[in-house]
């Protein structure tokens, strides 16, 4: 007998989380690992180590995948071991005093929107130093206690994992993020439902769930559209960081800005200033003009408000690293808003060239957040002024001297990126109050009553600790692609713990210039093969897959490091100590 279809039973999957237990007496290690907080504080990373280094290895230092994978026999031990309880409330304590701390109602509250974040490796939503400033900035806001408040994306597989081919060709892999293994929460709405953003792209919408970091006393929400209630062709946008063609490009940033201004909007968040990093983030200010206008304000009301609360910080020196897109495809998303804002579509879509009549002009996002922001900054005082000449023609009849692009020197958060080795010695000799008053230079004197032995040994012992970590990272990539183990073990003695090692460590764009050094071999040799004084080169960098040129010369920079010939091309002498070392992935480095 056939059984007819209508009347076998269809399958109904049903998603369940499942998370084991922690006892009670470790529940605030929960809280902790579901902070950012510990990514600076190594008195937290440390005890997370402890617990199980074996594991913390292998979970790549992800204190929420850590305490997922416990066993219940080490959980018991730890609950049983009083020297490691109390280190357990005491990185407690310090967290709890650091998070009751409230905002410092005296200064500007802000809303901070970026494609990207640095602040963990376990977190895969950055690439290179645009989000590793963001993820810096957000950092350095928590602990300045700063009211403010960031919006991003969780990318489904973030930026690729890299190898190289035997030939050096770099070999982009996308691995998923399991998000229910990372340290993130997601946001839920009064009914205890995850919340949900409709963004309206031309005449549908693309719903986004909403995960919240907590990063210290700063909240990030990001934004995801990985999700059922989307078509195939929505749901890839918020796969991977700036991945797909121009047409995903735009449907991210109409996300991040249009997007995240309805994620405030829902959460009830008003902030004072509105900060896009880079031009990816200037359609916020859209939203933000059609807002005031649906308030019952003229479309020039409206534009002063927006600029008077808005700055756009450029991070790119050339002209072609700004997005622009052509003028059928931006209107084919963004056709109705010259409407909602009561002006032409001439008008609105002139808000993006630098010449508003010149039809063949494509529409500029940095044009538009310059026109839409009353503040501007490059990110030093040189990017500044090269700014200043790159957006000129903007604002024609003026000098670029004259226009309100400015600058900040681009910081670091001084936490993060200074090793446990050197905190502990600040903590030994400077004043207890310095971590909160770093910019006090009076503190920073204490450093010449540092005994010179300790400062020098510290520094050894770090130099030593990359040293061992190179020679372990070279080692395994190029026995994994079956690299001739005599050649390698030839380089990995020549690595010099005692030369000047130089690191040219960034994305491989070209406009960085890797190249550089090889532009004169004759200086390049003299330098490298100096035996009084050895000089070492570090190169560390991802291309970005789909840019050919920029892949191409990495492969060719790998194979003239890596070719037979490369020493005699450098010296004609067969004693060279050259080394040339290619660590070709991103590097975390978090104390």
């Amino acid at each position: 007998m056939k059984i007819k279809a209508d009347y076998a039973n269809a399958p109904l999957w049903k998603e369940l989380t499942v998370k084991s237990s922690l006892p009670e007496q470790l529940k605030c290690l929960d809280e902790i690992a579901h902070n950012m907080w510990w990514v600076w504080n190594y008195e937290a990373r440390d005890l997370f180590r402890d617990l199980d280094p074996e594991l913390y290895h292998e979970v790549k230092h992800n204190p929420v995948l850590l305490l997922e994978r416990l066993s219940f026999a080490r959980k018991e031990e730890i609950v049983k071991d009083k020297a490691l309880m109390k280190r357990v409330k005491g990185v407690y304590d310090l967290f709890r005093s650091y998070m009751d701390v409230k905002p410092d109602a005296k200064r500007p509250s802000v809303a901070y929107f970026c494609m990207e974040y640095g602040i963990h490796s376990a977190l895969k939503i950055y690439s290179g130093g645009l989000g590793m400033l963001a993820g810096d900035y957000v950092k350095e806001a928590s602990d300045s206690n700063v009211d403010m408040c960031a919006v991003g994306f969780l990318y489904r597989f973030g930026y690729f994992t890299q190898s190289l081919s035997m030939d050096g060709q770099q070999i982009a892999k996308y691995e998923a993020q399991n998000f229910n293994a990372l340290p993130i929460e997601r946001e839920l709405d009064k009914d205890g439902n995850p919340l949900v953003i409709d963004v309206p792209y031309t005449n549908y919408q693309v719903h986004a769930y909403v995960w919240r970091v907590n990063v210290g006393r700063v909240k990030l929400y990001l934004l995801d559209t990985d999700n059922d209630m989307n078509s195939e062709f929505d749901k890839p946008i918020t796969h991977s960081l700036y991945g797909g063609d121009w047409e995903n490009r735009l449907k991210q940033e109409i996300l991040l800005g249009i997007g995240g201004m309805l994620l405030l909007k829902k959460l009830g968040i008003k902030k004072d200033v509105y900060h896009c990093n880079e031009g990816h983030a200037a359609l916020c200010n859209l939203q933000r003009l059609c807002d005031y206008i649906d308030e019952g304000l003229t479309f020039n009301q409206a534009l002063e408000l927006v600029r008077a609360s808005g700055l756009y910080t450029v991070h790119t020196p050339v002209p072609a690293g700004h997005d622009y897109f052509d003028e059928g495809l931006f209107g084919k998303y963004m056709g109705g808003y010259a409407a909602k804002l009561g002006i032409s579509w001439d008008e609105f879509i002139g808000m993006g060239r630098t010449n508003p009549d010149d039809h063949s002009e494509k529409f500029c996002m940095s044009t538009f957040a310059c026109n839409t922001c009353q503040e501007v900054n490059g990110v030093s005082k040189l990017h500044g002024w090269v700014s200043q000449q790159m957006f000129a023609p903007i604002w024609n009849g003026y000098f670029p001297e004259e226009n309100h692009v400015g600058y900040v020197t681009n910081g670091v958060h001084f936490p993060t990126w200074a090793a446990t080795e050197w905190r502990r010695v600040y903590a030994k000799y400077f004043d207890e109050k310095f971590m909160s008053d770093q910019s006090n230079e009076k503190i920073w004197e204490a450093i010449y009553n540092t005994p010179d032995e300790e400062v020098w040994a510290t520094h050894m012992a770090l130099k030593q600790k990359l040293v061992d970590y190179i020679r372990t990272q070279f080692r395994d990539t190029w026995l994994r692609n079956q690299g001739d183990p005599s050649r390698v073990l030839s380089l990995l003695e020549r690595i010099n713990p005692n030369a000047l090692i130089i690191g040219f460590c960034r994305r491989f764009a070209t406009y960085k210039r890797a190249h550089l050094l090889f532009t004169d071999l004759d200086r390049l040799s003299k330098i490298v093969n100096d035996p009084e004084h050895p000089v070492q080169f570090l190169f560390a960098g991802k291309a970005h897959p789909p840019t050919v040129p920029v892949r191409d010369s990495s492969r060719r920079f790998t194979r003239f490091r890596s070719g037979p010939s490369s020493s005699a091309r450098l010296s004609s002498s067969r004693t060279t100590t050259s080394c040339w070392l290619v660590v070709w992935s991103a590097v975390w480095t978090s104390g």
